[in-house]
């Protein structure tokens, strides 16, 4: 019997290099309102974990910003039939009560993928870029980047993670 597209991918495929983001991370995380000026900088602790039989990835995170806890979740995919990266996610700051939808491709060590947000108060969404990149094994950087109605593109966001523990959850590394 030959193997489904998605089992040749989480053998040696997008997949499999998904599921080497899994562990529990710990970082510190940079936050930017205007370009150049860091206006936080908080500790933060994530855990990534497969769901659905590795076809997605749960990143969980907790953090604060300016003394404020903040936590958030994203659903990480890849659609292989559209050969795009797709992230869903929600957070207690940023997003409200919205849940932003971004898509994406490769990137070296990752992905990167764009999504927006707006409403009433942002009349003309803006854009909302996110890099995830396993930079070494047990480095994980996860950059967001702002981007104006105009197309002006300032970093927003910036963590730096070391694993914490290995890929099975289990053992400190």
């Amino acid at each position: 019997m030959s193997k489904s597209k998605f089992e040749i991918s989480l053998e040696s495929g997008i997949h499999q290099h998904l599921q080497a983001m899994t562990g529990d991370w710990e970082g510190n995380t940079k936050t930017w309102f205007e370009p150049g000026v860091i206006a936080d900088e908080s500790p933060m602790t994530a855990s990534i974990r497969p769901i659905l039989g590795g076809r997605f990835l749960l990143f969980q995170y907790q953090g604060s910003l300016d003394g404020t806890a903040l936590e958030g979740s994203a659903t990480i995919g890849y659609d292989l039939e559209n050969e795009k990266f797709q992230v869903s996610w929600i957070d207690s700051f940023h997003m409200g009560t919205a849940i932003m939808h971004s898509e994406g491709s490769s990137v070296e060590h990752g992905f990167s993928v764009l999504g927006s947000y707006g409403g009433p108060e942002i009349p003309v969404p803006w854009g909302w870029r996110t890099v995830m990149q396993l930079v070494e094994l047990d480095q994980l950087v996860v950059t967001a980047y702002n981007i104006s109605p105009e197309g002006k593109e300032d970093k927003a966001t910036e963590t730096i993670f070391r694993r914490v523990k290995d890929t099975a959850g289990s053992n400190p590394v």
